[in-house]
């Protein structure tokens, strides 16, 4: 069976594009990458083998070069996704010419230039909930507007990771656009999440489990916690590591995970020193819970422990530190470890990072969960 193209923009880990791969059929292929930062291009590689890659800045990247290096020809890539950086997004102006292979000066920019040399079937932009109130509104309508003159019908919609059996409450905005004619259906949501998030003053613009399922019959599944997620994972102390799994995953998702793994990675604690190891036995679901003379400032939800029975709140990219957003083990005195929190963006346990311990932090913390692609390359399938 001839599989489904993807052009990867903005890659990062590639967390994304490897979701679409998982999904359901094994309908799609990752044919190119491309990312600034050098590690994630080889974390990108590791686990996209077939693809061709570049690490740089995509401005300085045609897409007639991309074209060349793929072997591929304008309408036979089917899909572009990727999350561009939102810097810039005022000037954003509508293309004019459908030959346009000229560099631009905003990340956006690049992405459209991108879609309008290889148009693709569907789009899909990942990008932070910020982005539907930036410019009063002004700009992603310009964003639809811009796609619209290429001979796209676009939609957006904020999702809640943990509507869709991933055990964080990680809102983003995702932005689809396909030819005009073919359905554009977003995911419905799997599973029931209650806690607050960020949200919308529009609320058409959420997509939730009650809206969503309002005409379907499946039974919503409760929200994936924490420890749904990272139970089965050694219990192992302050700056201590495991490599071997020590219990049988107890869930799906806990086996879904591990697939047929049998070496641990990334199980490694950071060592706390004695100040910190205090806080930590104090730490609650806020920073209150801190006596006063142990810190001097942070948000309210630095140093503070994750809740074990229900999803995290949104991962970041310094999650190994207490002194993050609320990042420390729900029962253990530590912060989590680096495959706790690739557990907690659903990323499988085989799938390799590649730099060193702060960078492979960070890049779990930027990833889109895998299962949210996942999700998204399911309700797309229709329209290929």
């Amino acid at each position: 069976m001839k599989k489904l193209k993807i052009i990867d923009l903005f890659c990062g880990t590639g967390g994304f594009s490897k979701g679409f791969e998982n999904s359901k059929g094994n309908q799609f292929e990752t044919v190119f990458g491309i990312d600034l930062l050098p590690t994630c291009i080889k974390t990108f590689k590791a686990n996209h083998p077939g693809a061709e890659s570049i690490s740089g800045d995509i401005r300085a990247v045609r897409p007639s070069d991309v074209q060349s290096l793929i072997g591929l020809k304008r309408g036979e890539v089917d899909l572009i996704i990727g999350g561009p950086p939102c810097q810039g997004f005022s000037s954003i102006r509508p293309f004019r010419s459908t030959n346009d292979d000229d560099p631009r000066n905003t990340l956006f920019e690049e992405f459209a230039l991108f879609v309008n040399w290889f148009r693709p079937k569907a789009l899909v932009l990942e990008n932070v909930v910020g982005l539907a109130t930036h410019a009063e509104g002004q700009t992603i309508s310009t964003m639809e507007k811009c796609f619209e003159e290429l001979g796209y019908q676009c939609d957006w919609k904020i999702l809640n990771a943990a509507h869709f059996g991933i055990p964080q409450k990680r809102e983003r905005l995702i932005f689809i656009g396909v030819k005009k004619g073919a359905p554009l259906t977003f995911p419905a949501p799997t599973h029931e999440c209650r806690s607050d998030t960020i949200g919308h003053k529009n609320k058409s613009r959420l997509l939730l489990p009650e809206e969503s399922n309002l005409f379907q019959t499946v039974d919503l599944q409760p929200a994936l916690t924490v420890l749904d997620a990272i139970a089965d994972l050694p219990a192992i102390g302050n700056g201590e590591a495991a490599t071997r799994y020590s219990t049988e995953p107890s869930n799906a998702f806990q086996r879904e995970r591990r697939k047929r793994t049998s070496i641990l990675t990334l199980h490694e604690s950071t060592k706390h020193s004695e100040k910190m190891m205090e806080i930590i036995k104090h730490s609650g679901p806020n920073i209150s819970y801190i006596p006063k003379h142990l810190i001097s400032s942070g948000f309210s939800t630095c140093y503070s422990r994750l809740p074990g029975n229900e999803p995290s709140s949104t991962i970041t990219v310094n999650f190994v530190h207490p002194a993050s957003n609320r990042c420390i083990h729900p029962k253990l005195d530590r912060a989590l470890t680096p495959r706790e929190g690739a557990r907690l963006q659903s990323f499988d346990d085989d799938f390799v990072f590649a730099g060193n311990r702060s960078q492979i932090t960070k890049q779990i913390g930027n990833a889109v969960p895998p299962l949210l692609g996942k999700a998204i390359a399911e309700a797309l399938l229709p329209i290929f």
